[in-house]
């Protein structure tokens, strides 16, 4: 795969992850809610209506899971790939797709911190609730993992740039 194909590949995927993780954190937003409300009924000692959701939060935490279990590999070799191409292929008329892969990279950072956010949100509520046992710690693992992921990408298509930037000819007058 040469440089411009791998450029191409990381930001379709940057773009997957980012669309990803902002399908993912209204879902996260809404079990936070729910959660609020199921504590707050068994705070005033009122039936819990919301039967199902440890059910549905362990079946969405475990898909979570499954989805980002499934990118890894992909992330991983894209990464490896890039590393095997040497520094002066990066030549620079790839400098404007290296700097959309850049701006790429920050939408996915943004959409990352939304999530961590909403997980943050979802565990200020969980931490006095002992009413169900919900998988969080898989929640936990997932958002470390999305975070992780996250920053490598932002390394690497900060990399990229830099490496695109540093083989541009200069402009002659």
């Amino acid at each position: 795969m040469n440089a411009q194909e791998l450029l191409e590949k990381i930001s379709a995927q940057c773009d997957a992850l980012r669309d990803l993780l902002q399908e993912q954190a209204p879902l996260l937003r809404d079990f936070s809610r729910r959660l609020l409300q199921i504590s707050q009924q068994l705070r005033k000692n009122m039936e819990v209506r919301d039967v199902d959701f440890a059910g549905q939060f362990n079946e969405y935490v475990a898909n979570l899971r499954r989805t980002l279990d499934e990118i890894e590999p992909s992330w991983t070799e894209l990464r490896g790939a890039v590393r095997q191409v040497p520094a002066k292929d990066w030549t620079g008329d790839l400098a404007l797709a290296a700097k959309g892969l850049n701006s790429r990279a920050k939408a996915l950072s943004r959409a990352c911190d939304e999530f961590v956010s909403e997980y943050e949100s979802f565990c200020k509520q969980y931490k006095n609730f002992t009413a169900a046992k919900l998988q969080v710690w898989l929640l936990t693992s997932c958002q470390n993992d999305v975070v992780s992921l996250t920053d490598k990408v932002l390394f690497l298509a900060r990399e990229l740039a830099r490496k695109t930037d540093e083989n541009r000819e200069p402009i002659s007058l």
